[in-house]
């Protein structure tokens, strides 16, 4: 992706992965905005779609965490609708998703990170939390940071590195085979797009509901041994 700078604010570089976040950030606040300003009791034909994608959501997440925390569903659907836009970016002629650039990905992992401390936190409160890093010998303390650490990079890279080989690919078939498989090669970008937006916001879920639950697991294992 050619991440040039575009111009300066404040003597910062701005790039073109900047410009083109914040372009999807004021198409889905507008989209929301429309969406959502005349809602009724009596749901038109988009209202219906708008609702049945945020009860798929709903769903989808307390398959894994039945009773979640205020705010998990908004983060976690927000991550899926964000991804899938970000993704889709490419395939418009003239820009590049930015979910092919390693800073963007790396910031969306540091929410995730973020996240699992904060509703975990919430959760079991800050001895609680905590206590899961002593578990089940306090020797184990710099095994769960380095396991912390290493799935927030591998959640940055694993997106980074699949859109961005998604695009070299298409590229490369596009420079070989010309205009006649253009089609073909849209439909992969979809659907990869989708299944790449998915696997993302399920294992930031997943890292989520394991910090919610810690305290529960690391109670559960004390009575087991007793």
């Amino acid at each position: 992706m050619d991440n040039a700078v575009v111009f300066h604010v404040f003597g910062f570089g701005i790039t073109r992965t900047v410009v083109t976040t914040w372009g999807l950030m004021v198409l889905l606040a507008v989209l929301s905005w429309i969406g959502t300003r005349r809602l009724a009791m009596t749901p038109g034909r988009w209202q219906t779609v708008l609702e049945g994608a945020v009860e798929s959501i709903d769903n989808a997440i307390r398959a894994v965490l039945p009773q979640p925390p205020p705010g998990l569903v908004a983060l976690v659907g927000t991550f899926w609708i964000f991804i899938v836009f970000a993704n889709l970016t490419g395939i418009i002629p003239g820009l590049s998703s930015p979910t092919e650039d390693l800073s963007l990905t790396s910031a969306l992992a540091l929410i995730v990170f973020a996240s699992v401390h904060w509703f975990g936190i919430r959760a079991n409160g800050l001895r609680g939390f905590l206590r899961q890093y002593l578990e089940p010998n306090p020797v184990m303390l710099p095994f769960h940071i380095i396991s912390e650490l290493s799935r927030t990079l591998s959640l940055a890279v694993r997106l980074f590195g699949n859109i961005m080989s998604l695009e070299m690919a298409a590229l490369l078939v596009l420079i070989v085979g010309g205009l006649l498989v253009p089609v073909p090669v849209l439909m992969l970008h979809i659907v990869e797009a989708l299944v790449q937006a998915y696997i993302f916001g399920m294992l930031a879920l997943v890292y989520i509901s394991g910090g919610i639950q810690s305290h529960q697991a690391v109670a559960q294992r004390r009575a087991a041994t007793q």
